[in-house]
């Protein structure tokens, strides 16, 4: 059985809903339809001609990529130039396009995670927080013999995280009472006569974020015909989401080590450094792609160095007065995101019973070059 295009899409948004991009972003379906069987997926930085041409050869069916295949706007589709010999390939095989942008820069266990998690960083934080989820708390009443599989259910779509801690939750023990009136189809109990039923009633709580999916499982996974349930916003305020990450290394290291390190990381020929190369490097921000406006932040949360990319000569110069250092490794090592999503997608497909394959593009997409 293989999974439907929009299937495929659920799963990338349960891990980067859409509510996280930045407001403007060049975000979801770009190219063709996701209404449709899906064999085979591709995860790619950019779409770029020699993508599509290895996409055509692997069989792909769908291309989830970083960066946007329309990102300016399109004056015209001519076949005969580059830009638009892509999207007579796209439309010809039937390839779909989706995007995933700043919502998986800002996602928890993104694409920042992953670069933090790269270089090996510790006491991770968010590095410029944008907006923080609201708590809610989820109330349902189940009966006893239900309790796991409900209780199974919301967990896995959201409900009950508190920090690093799963499946959190209060369950008490209770009778509950009802009576089925006409046109009912009860799970438990006879029309017009009053039933009492030991039942549980389960409280987690719920990301605002995540709200509608918990509540969606809650009652595909609950027997009743009509589920008695409540949510209550709590003044508790949720986890924060942003641009960029700030953490320790686990041990101190130089400038020059720690500049060696993202090379290896990342596989990279060269990069650019500003700073003392002797100088120990203990508090690492980190941001993928273009991180010039976010150098004042990585002073402010006092790290030692700023890995990132697309840094501006005077740019630079501000953040050697303040002595930040800075490790300009380049756009392209947002690349660690195609093995990252494609591995993610191929873990819920498996887990799901899907035959659905998804690959990583090996195609070197990074213009630059050293020499």
């Amino acid at each position: 059985m293989f999974a439907h295009g929009q299937t495929v899409i659920q799963y990338v948004e349960r891990l980067a809903p859409k509510s996280l991009a930045y407001e403007g972003d060049k975000i979801g379906l770009h190219v063709g339809t996701l209404q449709k069987q899906v064999k085979k997926v591709m995860v790619a930085l950019d779409v770029l001609e020699s993508v599509v041409d290895e996409a055509i050869a692997e069989g792909v069916d769908l291309i989830v990529a970083h960066h946007a295949v329309i990102y300016r706007p399109l004056k015209n589709i001519r076949t005969d130039m580059a830009a638009g010999r892509v999207f007579e390939k796209l439309i010809k095989h039937d390839i779909a396009v989706y995007t995933a942008h700043t919502n998986l820069d800002v996602a928890v266990g993104g694409m920042n995670d992953w670069l933090a998690e790269a270089i090996g960083l510790n006491k991770v934080e968010v590095l410029d927080v944008i907006h923080r989820d609201s708590w809610k708390k989820l109330a349902v009443f189940v009966p006893a013999s239900h309790r796991d599989a409900v209780f199974q259910a919301i967990s896995e779509a959201g409900a009950g995280f508190v920090g690093n801690y799963s499946h959190c939750s209060f369950q008490t023990e209770g009778t509950g009472t009802f009576m089925p009136g006409e046109g009912t189809n009860p799970f438990i109990g006879t029309k017009g006569k009053l039933e009492k039923v030991e039942e549980v009633k389960l409280e987690m709580v719920v990301p605002a974020s995540r709200q509608s999916a918990v509540v969606k499982a809650m009652l595909a996974a609950h027997p009743y015909e009509e589920v008695a349930y409540d949510i209550i916003p709590l003044e508790q305020a949720g986890t924060g989401y942003g641009i960029g990450r700030i953490g320790v290394l686990p041990q101190p290291m130089t400038l020059r080590q720690l500049a060696e390190l993202v090379k290896e990381r990342f596989s990279l020929q060269g990069l650019r450094v500003v700073g003392d190369l002797d100088g120990q490097v203990k508090k690492v921000a980190v941001v993928g792609g273009d991180g010039s406006s976010f150098v004042s932040k990585a002073i402010f949360k006092g790290a030692d160095a700023y890995l990132t990319g697309d840094i501006g000569y005077h740019t630079a110069h501000d953040a050697q007065a303040e002595g930040l250092s800075i490790i300009d490794a380049g756009h392209n090592i947002e690349k660690i995101m195609k093995q990252k999503l494609a591995d993610y997608l191929n873990e819920l497909l498996k887990a799901n019973g899907y035959q659905t394959e998804v690959i990583a593009s090996t195609m070197h997409t990074d213009p630059f070059q050293f020499v």
